[in-house]
């Protein structure tokens, strides 16, 4: 069974949805002016509070009110501006980072994907191809069931050693020891260089190749 035949940008996508969540003083101006009424009627009119001093209470709070205000104001607009940053991929940019696909690019002489098998094989057969679909190198890989990681260093079955740049794409055809198809899923892992927008969602590019944001899933340490 071929695990993974298609490119990284058309690879099933998901979405994530961000919640939002508000909170509340628990003094409100309506609040605050019944509470100086109710002390106005209750005070001792032989002692009254002096006129200055509610005055200036409420300055104070008219000040509080206002600062609260733009605070939550600005706090909205924080999380408005990193929801944007985050959905249109620019803090992925200098970043590397693994995510679904099986495209990739060749770059510092290396091309490295993950791949992972639902249950162990007993066999599995690596192939790499260029971009118009011309198979140029193919070999074994690891049979274990979980995540395994291949890197391949641009050099043919030939032995001709392929400059950097260009889209390479991997396929993982993994039997068991029926030779029945073992299932699993393909990933890439690359430097985020450039973004690009198509339909309205964002498209990360690994040198000649793309990611959709919603298929990054992880950054990985430089």
């Amino acid at each position: 069974m071929t695990i993974s035949t298609v490119n990284s940008y058309s690879y099933a996508t998901s979405s994530s949805s961000t919640g939002s969540s508000s909170s509340t003083l628990g003094l409100t101006s309506s609040d605050f002016l019944s509470l100086m009424l109710t002390q106005l009627q209750n005070q001792n009119p032989l002692d009254p509070t002096d006129t200055d001093t509610y005055l200036d209470r409420m300055v104070s709070y008219a000040s509080y009110d206002t600062q609260t205000e733009i605070s939550e104001q600005l706090s909205s607009i924080a999380s408005s501006v990193s929801q944007m940053i985050s959905g249109s991929g620019l803090g992925y940019l200098g970043q590397t980072v693994e995510a679904y696909g099986n495209t990739t690019t060749l770059a510092d002489g290396a091309a490295t994907w993950g791949y992972s098998l639902e249950s162990t094989a007993s066999e599995v057969t690596i192939t790499i191809y260029d971009e118009s679909g011309k198979s140029v190198w193919s070999g074994a890989g690891e049979t274990g069931a979980g995540s395994h990681y291949f890197s391949w260093d641009g050099i043919t079955s030939s032995g001709t050693q392929l400059e950097d740049g260009g889209s390479y794409t991997i396929s993982v055809t993994a039997t068991d020891a029926s030779g029945n198809d073992v299932s699993g899923s393909t990933t890439v892992i690359g430097k985020v260089t450039g973004i690009d927008v198509d339909n309205g969602s964002s498209v990360l590019k690994i040198g000649d190749a793309s990611v959709l944001v919603g298929n990054i899933l992880t950054i990985r340490a430089a």
